[in-house]
C-alpha cells in the first residue's frame, strides 16, 4: 500500500525550528522577496512608484525617490506598525499553518512567549488576509452545498416543568447565526473538494441562497443538498439533486452532501477543540479559515507557508487591527446578505 503523501518527507518542507533558526537579516530578506521578488526594485506604498529607492541599511527602511516617503518592508500591508522582530511574525505563520484544525490564541502566545493581546490580533490578522485574498470565482461541476447553525444552544433549565421548546424561533438566541458553504468537487477521482466558499448567514432560508447561487455557482452545474426547504427554488435554475437526511446518507441514485458535511466536520473540531467560542463579528474570518484548510489540506506545509506569507504580504493595513485593545474594534458582522 502506497504511503499517504501528508506522511511523506516531501509534505514536510517547512519546520518551525527552521523558522526560529532564522537571523533577522534572513527574515527580513525573507519578507522582502515574498512582497516584491528579488532584486533592487521595491514599490513604495505610499505613491507606487517602482525603482531602485535609497535604503538605509541601519534602519532596514527604504526613502522613496519619488515622493521622499521613508517605508519598512511591512509598510502598507497588515503587519504594519509592527513591533516585534519580523522573524516572530513568521513564526506565527508556520505555527499558524502547522494548526490543521485551528489555533487558539492561548496556545499561540504560549508558543511564541508574547501576551495573550498580541497573539489574539496576530492570528486575527492572518485570518483577516486569508478572507481578503480569498478568490471567488464562479463554482462549477458538482457542487455540495449546506448549512450550519453556530452560536445559538440554549442551555435547558435544571427542571423539567422550567424547561422551553427551544425549536421555537421565539425561543431563539437572537445572535444565532448559520454558517453556509458550497464545495466544488474535484474531477480527479476520491479527490474530494478543491474549492470551498463560505458565508454568514441569519438564517439558511430561501432568498439568501438562491442569491449566493446565482452569484457563485456557473450555470449548467449540479448542486448536491439536503431536505431543507431552503434549497426548493434552486431546480428552477439548476440541475438540483437532493438527499433526505431523515431517511438516509446517501440516495439511491448516489446523490450526497458529504462534501460540505466534511467541511463542518472539521469546523466543528476547530469551534470545540481550539477556539471554543466564535464572535459573531469574525465568524466569516473562522468560517473561511476552516475553508482555506480543507483547500489546502494536500499540500506540504511549506507552500501552505509561502501561500499565507504571499496572502499577508498583498494585504492592506487593516484599521481593525490597529488599536483592538485601545477600543477600535469592528462595528459591524460580515453578512453575506
Amino acid at each position: 500500500m502506497p504511503q499517504h503523501f501528508l506522511l511523506s518527507a516531501k509534505a514536510r518542507t517547512l519546520s518551525v525550528r527552521k523558522v526560529f533558526e532564522m537571523s533577522n537579516d534572513e527574515a527580513f530578506a525573507l519578507f522582502r522577496e515574498v512582497r516584491w521578488g528579488k532584486g533592487d526594485e521595491v514599490v513604495c506604498p505610499v505613491c507606487g512608484v517602482i525603482g531602485k529607492h535609497y535604503f538605509q541599511r541601519t534602519r532596514k527602511q527604504w526613502r522613496c525617490k519619488d515622493c521622499s516617503h521613508t517605508f519598512s518592508v511591512t509598510s502598507g500591508t497588515i503587519f504594519a506598525f509592527h513591533k516585534l522582530p519580523l522573524k516572530v511574525y513568521l513564526a506565527a505563520i508556520a505555527i499558524f499553518t502547522n494548526a490543521v484544525k485551528g489555533i487558539s490564541a492561548l496556545q499561540l502566545s504560549r508558543d511564541l512567549g508574547v501576551q495573550y493581546k498580541t497573539a489574539f490580533v496576530l492570528a486575527h490578522k492572518i485570518r483577516e488576509s486569508l478572507m481578503e485574498q480569498r478568490e471567488l470565482d464562479k463554482l462549477n461541476g458538482e457542487i455540495h452545498m449546506d448549512g450550519a447553525y453556530v452560536n445559538g444552544h440554549i442551555r435547558p433549565k435544571n427542571k423539567k416543568a422550567d424547561r422551553i421548546d427551544r425549536r421555537l424561533a421565539a425561543n431563539q438566541k437572537p445572535n444565532k447565526r448559520c454558517v453556509f458553504v458550497m464545495r466544488q468537487k474535484c474531477q480527479e477521482l476520491a479527490a474530494g473538494a478543491n474549492k470551498t466558499f463560505t458565508f454568514v448567514l441569519k438564517s439558511e432560508n430561501q432568498a439568501d441562497v438562491i442569491k449566493l447561487a446565482d452569484a457563485h455557482v456557473a450555470k449548467g452545474s449540479r448542486i448536491c443538498a439536503d431536505e431543507s426547504n431552503a434549497y426548493d427554488p434552486l431546480h428552477a435554475k439548476f440541475d438540483t439533486r437532493r438527499v433526505n437526511h431523515s431517511i438516509e446518507y446517501r440516495a439511491d441514485d448516489g446523490t450526497t452532501n458529504n462534501l460540505a458535511e466534511s467541511y463542518f466536520a472539521r469546523f466543528r473540531r476547530m469551534q470545540y477543540g481550539q477556539v471554543h467560542k466564535f464572535g459573531n463579528l469574525y465568524l466569516a474570518n473562522y468560517a473561511n479559515e476552516a475553508a482555506y484548510r480543507e483547500d489546502t489540506r494536500r499540500w506540504a506545509n511549506g507552500q501552505i507557508f509561502n501561500d499565507i506569507m504571499a496572502k499577508c504580504a498583498r494585504t492592506l493595513t487593516n484599521r481593525d487591527w490597529c488599536g483592538y485593545w485601545q477600543g477600535n474594534k469592528r462595528q459591524a458582522e460580515r453578512l453575506a446578505a
